[in-house]
């Protein structure tokens, strides 16, 4: 906390207000409209924490003048518990696809989303003692969020004064949005390809390469999250694509002479090694788990300690740990899985596993309950390891649709004897929308708790505007999609789709109903997901091994992420890791070490939010417009847009190091 926020604090605290809130739920409507839209189109979602922030303050410094840190943050807390429930379209349009739905009914699906959502809140609050103020994690865009809430409300004024200058702070920040939007703008235009790649025949006959997106946000995300991470992730790369691809490329067969050595590659990845990436996040999440039960257990302790000192009126509780009570955290809980099994036994009522809908019903919500709050643990921990929008929620999806599928399968398979396995398909990918919910609440919900410790905000009112930001999403979701299968529908599915509109591909949801059918009818390939397990495990015990030299540690969690995500996802974050790394240890011994590393900080903050403004706004032009690239001004696939786009993006980097690692008197 600054000496600034802390003098205003003393001062007033303007904080959860219904301006706020109405604020936030207003910039919700777009965010979460471009976050479905980009969910279905191209299996990604972004935060949108950041972007919130920056409006925010521009709005409440234009028409009002009392506005604080504390309320921008409650702004940005609700715009981005919104904007992170988008990414249950990850599962909810499978339902579409299989021809269980033919649209999306609003109050199951606003059920699915707001019970499922408020819930992971719910369990996020004895991890908030655990992953956030009593953890390292680095929690790249939470700290992000907070440097770009500090400078734009003048916070950073005295800390900054003593060691560089607060002009030079907010410069810094302005320096690396721009830098972010601007590149993205280039890239958005063709000017610079998106992402540059190359790939290669290897000597076993196989096939191997490696993309990099042209994303100053990844790079900066690498920065804030340390060397450590971007070294596991540098190991799951090489398992990957040194190992992985080459050796299961060369046992497929042949590709045709139309298919590229990249389609190739980049299919035995997508559809094999994938998998594997998913085994190893199995193990190295368990692993995760079991290190967390102690600091879980103490984080509870903790909170039933806080609220004894609330019943018993003690002084000694300071505002800071001031969390939704316990009690009130349990009931709320307990009563998120009644309208969680009412849309269960909605669903279930009057179709053919009627009959089992007790059996049914008893188990998919225990099996929420107890998930959720694994599922809320692991994907928080993965947030505060790489940030939220890296945070591989397919593959937590991937990892629940296989235990509901199992459990419904056990159920069910007996009684139906052979007949017709999509109503027991169906119902494992509403459960599974259930528990992604769970997720992607949490998985945001954490970050956004970090960004408040650091700017001292009061935790239970942060924790209400992320109930009423899920609730605000979830009512958007059912509008959004309803809305999208009308106007384009998704491949695969017998849409009522505008004639000669473009289906949207939603290959998450598809991958994910793959997975729930293949589980269901006998056909999937355990034996990918075991050798995953296996490389999880080696990674755990190359971990602890390495930590016994408290020296060095080799994350399992971030070099499993690094098999299961896209190569151009981690190699921008592996790239701002190590940069960030020799970037500090060049400064570091320096007099003004302290505010050049600090300025190193709030320069690739920037990267973070110039880059994500520019794709909300790119967003809104894909939906407005119904066309993949509205600004490309120069043809797809130009000889000269990669290598521009390479050399430009290092030169980039490496000058606004400079410039903020320059000595200063």
């Amino acid at each position: 906390m600054t000496a600034a926020v802390a003098a205003e604090g003393s001062a007033r605290r303007v904080e959860l207000t219904v301006r706020g809130v109405i604020l936030g739920i207003l910039i919700t409507l777009v965010f979460t409209a471009a976050n479905v839209y980009l969910g279905l189109k191209v299996a990604l979602t972004f935060a949108t924490s950041i972007p919130a922030a920056v409006i925010s303050m521009a709005v409440l410094r234009i028409f009002v003048r009392n506005s604080t840190i504390w309320e921008n943050n409650i702004v940005q807390t609700v715009a981005s518990a919104a904007g992170a429930m988008a990414s249950v379209v990850f599962v909810l349009p499978g339902l579409v696809i299989i021809g269980a739905w033919d649209h999306f009914p609003f109050w199951l699906t606003f059920g699915v989303c707001a019970a499922g959502g408020v819930l992971g809140v719910m369990y996020t609050i004895p991890l908030r003692r655990a992953l956030v103020t009593q953890s390292p994690l680095p929690y790249p865009e939470g700290v992000a969020a907070a440097k770009v809430l500090e400078v734009g409300s003048g916070a950073e004024g005295d800390t900054l004064e003593a060691e560089a200058d607060s002009r030079l702070g907010f410069a810094a920040i302005c320096i690396g949005s721009a830098a972010g939007a601007g590149y993205a703008l280039l890239t958005k235009l063709r000017i610079f390809s998106e992402e540059v790649s190359a790939y290669v025949r290897t000597g076993n006959g196989g096939a191997t390469g490696l993309g990099a997106s042209m994303s100053l946000a990844l790079f900066g995300a690498g920065h804030l999250m340390g060397v450590a991470v971007g070294a596991a992730m540098a190991v799951g790369l090489v398992i990957a694509w040194a190992v992985a691809v080459p050796v299961l490329t060369a046992m497929a067969p042949s590709p045709d002479a139309t298919t590229s050595i990249s389609d190739f590659a980049q299919g035995i990845w997508s559809h094999q090694v994938r998998f594997i990436g998913a085994g190893a996040i199995g193990v190295s999440a368990i692993w995760t788990l079991a290190k967390l039960a102690q600091p879980l257990w103490t984080g509870i302790g903790a909170a039933i300690a806080a609220q004894r000192a609330r019943g018993a009126d003690a002084p000694a509780l300071g505002r800071t740990e001031q969390d939704i009570p316990i009690s009130a955290m349990a009931v709320i809980s307990l009563a998120c899985l009644v309208p969680i099994a009412v849309v269960l036994a909605v669903f279930l009522a009057g179709g053919p596993l009627a009959g089992l809908a007790v059996p049914l019903l008893v188990a998919a919500v225990l099996y929420i309950a107890v998930a959720g709050f694994a599922v809320a643990a692991v994907c928080g921990y993965m947030a505060g390891l790489i940030g939220s929008s890296n945070s591989p929620v397919s593959g937590m999806a991937i990892l629940s649709v296989l235990g509901a599928a199992l459990i419904v399968a056990a159920i069910g398979l007996p009684i139906l004897k052979g007949g017709d396995a999509k109503p027991l398909i169906a119902f494992a990918l509403l459960v599974t929308a259930v528990l992604i919910s769970v997720a992607v609440s949490a998985n945001d919900n954490l970050q956004d708790l970090k960004t408040g410790q650091l700017v001292d905000a009061t935790p239970w009112r942060q924790q209400v505007a992320l109930v009423i930001g899920v609730i605000a999403g979830s009512v958007m979701i059912p509008v959004i999609l309803n809305l999208l299968n009308r106007s384009n529908g998704f491949a695969g599915a017998s849409s009522h789709a505008v004639a000669g509109s473009t289906p949207l591909a939603a290959p998450q949801a598809t991958l994910i109903s793959t997975i729930a059918s293949g589980v269901i009818g006998g056909k999937l390939e355990w034996g990918l997901i075991g050798v995953g397990a296996l490389v999880g495990a080696a990674l755990v015990v190359v971990d602890e091994a390495l930590r016994r030299t408290k020296r060095f540690s080799l994350p399992p969690l971030g070099a499993a992420l690094a098999i299961y995500l896209p190569s151009s996802v981690t190699v921008p974050v592996i790239l701002g890791a190590f940069a960030g790394w020799v970037y500090d240890r060049r400064v570091e011994d320096r007099p003004d070490g302290e505010a050049a590393m600090r300025l190193g900080v709030l320069m690739v903050s920037g990267y973070i939010v110039g880059d994500s403004l520019l794709n909300v706004l790119h967003a809104g032009l894909i939906a407005a417009t119904n066309k993949p690239a509205p600004l490309a001004v120069v043809p797809e696939g130009v000889p000269w847009a990669s290598p521009l786009a390479a050399i430009s993006y290092l030169a980039l980097a490496l000058g606004l190091y400079a410039w903020s690692g320059r000595k200063r008197a």
